[in-house]
């Protein structure tokens, strides 16, 4: 599943595609996703200006000038293309949605799972939506840092990666990019997240805000279904430390991996981790 990089990448590659333009065709090629689209989807987008593309977490949000907000989740599958009109290729039983701004962009979301959605949601009722609600501070926002999430984990039993991939913790994180700050913070998956405090819980909260930081730059992680919007990979997977990585030595490495096993995986809550443990504690 596309995790905050991923959206974000997109998010960045659509705006100047979308920002402040009119949508002046919107179609809907069938009645839902996971769940159905709004009644009159299609034709409540038609006319609207989109005054700006923004995210929360994992979902894309596309303000309208109405005060409604067009909110898209890519599900498992789901990706967004865009290009003048004519530039992409025929559209298949896979595409979804289709819009055309009036200056002759198409937008195209594709998702052959159909694990993504869209939906909208008035503005001044998107922090009390359920999808919304309880979602944990933005990691890479002013609000969060070290003491923030030390108070957000303090006295937990469970483990620090399930406690980070627990989006009321904070918002956003799946397991590539926990894996990588944990790694970059030299924390074990493993440890308890109550025991993840002062100086631990700064050197976690900073090694988080790089990670997404250089993934972002990196146009995202492309493994199986993401692509910039524009069609281009991302480039990420090239730059994991551990990820994926197993049986590897991992950066800075000096010991005898035929000996150590390198990168190890374990299954932590149905998802595999990979860490160091030598140098994760």
């Amino acid at each position: 599943m596309p995790e905050l990089p991923e959206v974000e990448t997109v998010r960045l590659g659509l705006v100047g595609a979308l920002s402040g333009k009119r949508i002046a065709r919107a179609t809907v090629n069938r009645p839902d996703l996971r769940i159905p689209f709004p009644a009159d989807f299609a034709a409540r987008l038609e006319g609207r200006r989109i005054a700006a593309l923004e995210r929360r977490a994992k979902y894309l949000l596309l303000r309208l000038d109405d005060g409604w907000i067009w909110v898209v989740h890519l599900g498992m599958s789901g990706r967004m293309t865009a290009g003048p009109k004519g530039s992409l290729p025929p559209a298949d039983s896979h595409d979804h949605v289709e819009i055309e701004t009036e200056d002759g962009v198409v937008v195209r979301f594709r998702d052959p799972r159909r694990f993504g959605l869209m939906t909208l949601v008035h503005g001044d009722e998107l922090h009390a939506h359920p999808i919304f609600r309880e979602l944990g501070p933005e990691p890479l926002g002013k609000g969060f840092d070290g003491n923030r999430l030390a108070a957000a984990i303090r006295g937990r039993k469970t483990s620090i990666k399930a406690a980070l991939l627990d989006q009321k913790v904070v918002a956003g994180l799946g397991n590539i990019y926990v894996c990588e700050a944990l790694f970059q913070s030299r924390i074990s998956p493993k440890r308890l997240a109550g025991r993840v405090q002062g100086e631990r819980a700064l050197s976690l909260a900073t090694a988080i805000k790089a990670v997404l930081k250089r993934a972002i730059a990196a146009g995202g992680s492309s493994l199986r279904d993401h692509r910039q919007p524009s069609g281009e990979l991302g480039y990420f997977q090239h730059s994991f430390c551990v990820y994926d990585r197993e049986g590897h030595p991992c950066p800075g490495c000096t010991c005898d991996v035929a000996t150590t096993g390198g990168i190890r995986r374990i299954v932590q809550g149905g998802r595999s981790t990979f860490y160091c443990p030598r140098q994760q504690r």
